[in-house]
């Protein structure tokens, strides 16, 4: 709500609270995409044959270890952002959980469509 000199009248206590909620919405679209989407859509890629990992960090690992060193990758990836988050105390750090669901959002697609053309 706006005051007769255009400044808020929304108490800090509420932006924080709004902030929290969405920020937490945030984080569950990163778990969501980034944790289930992409992981999921990963082993039903690798299980049609003919599609391999191409992640720089994962596609070694797996060769290495199998599968489901990938599980251990998304543990330590939201590990270290979680962290991040964690040390960063301005109301710009919802822009962490975001650029996970982000990418989560962008590698899933492109995971469904390889499968696809498979």
């Amino acid at each position: 709500m706006l005051g007769d000199s255009g400044t808020d009248l929304i108490s800090d206590g509420d932006h924080l609270e709004a902030l929290a909620t969405r920020q937490r919405r945030v984080w569950l679209a990163a778990i969501l995409l980034y944790g289930v989407g992409d992981t999921v859509t990963t082993f039903w890629g690798l299980s049609t044959g003919g599609i391999a990992e191409a992640g720089p960090v994962a596609a070694p690992l797996m060769e290495a270890h199998g599968r489901f060193v990938l599980l251990g990758v998304k543990v330590v990836t939201f590990g270290a952002f979680y962290l991040l988050w964690r040390l960063v105390r301005t109301p710009g750090r919802v822009a962490v959980p975001l650029a996970l669901a982000t990418v989560g959002a962008l590698v899933t697609a492109w995971n469904l469509v390889v499968i696809s053309s498979a």
